[in-house]
């Protein structure tokens, strides 16, 4: 059932948010227990200063009005004639808030009272939300002056008008189709059923939840992670609003714990918040996103009313913060942890492809770069996991007419560190042979020039192992699949790539935590990797020096794997992509720099699609893989232009 609150005439229409974020707010009051005229000015001065700060939706506490600790003074005619003027002078100060507010109160109807949440739009009361939990143990005592909600929705009076009254409500926002916000109250989010699962399951995006939740030792951390655990399993952004210390003492003490939630991660926080505003900022086209490629998450709708509201929106001014670096966590532990499991996945799958082909080694080109450098340790601790000999991996280095001394000895210390076979086979000559086979001029440095050394060094690798009876371990990364950095057919193709899943600045972090765990001789190598520039080496070297720099070519790793996180991870478009990369590198790049490699990212994701369908098996060791059996399905001929238009529109 769709309920319309007001006439077509009355309505305010604007553009649209840009990008689906919406900025929402727990508002903690100062209050006094029983003093509704003092509670209504302080939810007022609170509603003033979240329009101040561009707010669009505000949750206030449970029973903010009254306080919840008013105790049997409910029961009293002058306190029920106390909240209704109380709620009467929020209303009339809502008249030209451009917000959705919820408010707690004491509702009365048919004789019997309401834990509820009255939600106010522009004046208007939308419905009034009842608890449907009501707890009778412990501290807590409700039963005694409260009922639980109806099961079904109905209407009541209030204030002289009859509104909706229930708790199977869905505010829906006319010009924000993704911003859908139901609430629950205290109570109904520690039940093993809680009312939001099924307020999701109706189409709600956001999850507000007016509380009041006393402070007990431990209790701080299990809230904060029933909060957060709540909002990944519903996809939702959830807004858990608190009352503070100013409530009754006698037997309680309350903390303003606030928190604002966005599908698992926790964004705001507070403890101890009084008289004052947590915002933050959710992103509702993402989580409507996400729940769109999930087809186990259901629509359910049955016995929900769907009531719309109307938002005067504009540009949403962002104050949470995006890492630069979406693949790797911000902790120092929690990235050590993720680490070591990265490490151990890859190893995993290489060692299962070992034991079912029965392989006798495998074979890795070894350029003493990164890539080649991780897949070597991953091959070394799948073969210490099968208590094998690490003399059955055998590491190739390939030298021709752009590698460096630098590199091609790093390869080899490594190789003697980690005590696995080592061969040097000079390619130069093959090479040589084949472009004049084919009357390429060899002095013409071209991309035929260039693939003809990646295609020869991935038919030697082929034949050794062949050879040998061994597998051939593939090191592209992720990032390279994202930008089609890799020769087809020449190194884009190997037996198993263990590499696929891992972006490029999650590769750097992974050697260095192999270096900080190794031996002296073995870390010693591997810090001289890590200070090596990212290169092909498939030009002349200058003076012994690298002259190939991979980023010079395609642009900066970190923005790239940023570009793909959002991009593929999240679907996000262009413009969002670019908002959220200007935000991220202010401090490093300027709009015009990231808007260039962002128009180089997109128009090479879609070029390259062709390589990227055809890839060998690897593991899946995050939230992202490109495997066209996997996360990513895109035919090699997709039209691009919605996006290079976008890209190339963008404004700096």
């Amino acid at each position: 059932m769709r309920i319309v609150i007001g006439t077509k005439k009355e309505l305010w229409y604007n553009k649209v948010m840009k990008d689906g974020f919406v900025k929402v707010a727990t508002a903690t009051p100062r209050i006094r227990v029983a003093n509704t005229e003092f509670n209504a000015r302080s939810i007022i001065d609170l509603m003033n200063r979240a329009e101040e700060k561009g707010v669009k939706v505000l949750v206030f506490p449970e029973l903010s009005i009254t306080g919840y600790t008013s105790g049997d003074l409910f029961f009293q005619e002058k306190l029920l004639d106390g909240a209704k003027r109380a709620l009467s002078d929020i209303q009339k100060a809502s008249k030209d808030k451009d917000m959705l507010i919820f408010v707690g109160y004491p509702h009365r109807s048919c004789s019997k009272l309401y834990n509820t949440a009255v939600v106010l739009n522009r004046g208007r009361i939308l419905a009034v939300c009842a608890k449907k939990n009501i707890p009778n143990y412990g501290e807590f005592y409700e039963k005694r002056w409260f009922q639980s909600a109806p099961e079904e929705n109905t209407t009541t009076q209030i204030l002289g008008s009859d509104v909706p009254f229930g708790y199977k409500f869905i505010f829906t926002c006319k010009n924000m189709d993704n911003l859908r916000v139901a609430v629950e109250i205290c109570e109904d989010l520690w039940v093993p059923n809680p009312p939001s699962v099924s307020h999701a399951l109706a189409g709600a995006t956001v999850i507000v939840n007016p509380s009041a939740s006393d402070e007990l030792v431990g209790k701080r951390e299990y809230r904060k992670n029933l909060v957060i655990s709540q909002s990944a399993r519903l996809v939702s952004g959830y807004v858990y609003a608190d009352t503070s210390f100013d409530e009754s003492t006698s037997d309680m003490v309350f903390a303003g714990a606030n928190l604002i939630a966005e599908n698992g991660a926790l964004l705001e926080s507070s403890l101890y918040a009084h008289d004052s505003l947590m915002i933050s900022e959710l992103d509702v086209d993402k989580l409507s996103s996400e729940r769109a490629r999930m087809d186990t998450f259901p629509s359910i709708c049955q016995g929900y009313s769907y009531i719309d509201f109307e938002l005067l929106t504009s540009d949403t001014v962002l104050s949470r913060s995006f890492s630069p670096f979406p693949f790797v966590p911000n902790d120092d532990l929690e990235r050590e942890r993720r680490l070591e499991e990265i490490l151990t996945l890859q190893a995993l799958g290489l060692r299962k492809r070992i034991e079912h082909t029965n392989a006798k080694g495998s074979v890795i080109g070894l350029s003493g770069g990164l890539d080649s450098t991780l897949a070597l340790l991953v091959c070394v601790k799948a073969y210490d996991m099968l208590s094998r000999d690490r003399k059955e991996i055998i590491g190739v280095t390939m030298p021709c007419f752009g590698t460096t001394k630098r590199t091609r000895s790093n390869a080899e210390l490594l190789a003697k560190a980690l005590k696995i076979t080592f061969k040097q086979i000079d390619i130069k000559n093959s090479v040589e042979r084949h472009l004049e086979d084919i009357s390429h001029p060899v002095d013409l440095h071209d991309v035929t020039y260039e693939n003809a050394q990646a295609r020869e060094r991935t038919q030697v690798l082929m034949d050794i192992a062949n050879s040998t009876g061994s597998l051939v371990i593939g090191t592209g990364d992720l990032s390279e699949l994202a930008l089609g950095w890799a020769t087809y057919n020449g190194d884009h193709m190997s037996m198993y790539g263990v590499n696929c899943g891992v972006p490029k600045t999650l590769v750097k972090h992974l050697v260095a935590y192999y270096a900080k765990n190794a031996s002296e001789d073995v870390a010693s190598v591997l810090l001289d990797v890590l200070a090596t520039p990212v290169s092909p080496e498939l030009l002349p070297a200058k003076n012994g020096k690298i002259s190939q720099i991979t980023e010079d070519i395609v642009g900066p790793y970190e923005l790239h794997d940023f570009f793909l996180y959002y991009m593929v991870r999240q679907g996000f478009s262009p413009r969002k992509i670019f908002r959220l990369a200007d935000k991220a590198f202010s401090s490093k790049y300027d709009r015009i720099t990231i808007k260039k490699w962002l128009v180089t990212f997109v128009s090479r994701f879609f070029s390259q699609q062709f390589k990227r369908n055809c890839l060998p098996d690897g593991p899946k060791v995050g939230t992202l893989t490109l495997s066209p059996r996997s996360d990513w399905r895109m035919p090699s001929d997709a039209d691009s232009s919605l996006w290079i238009e976008e890209a190339m529109n963008l404004e700096v």
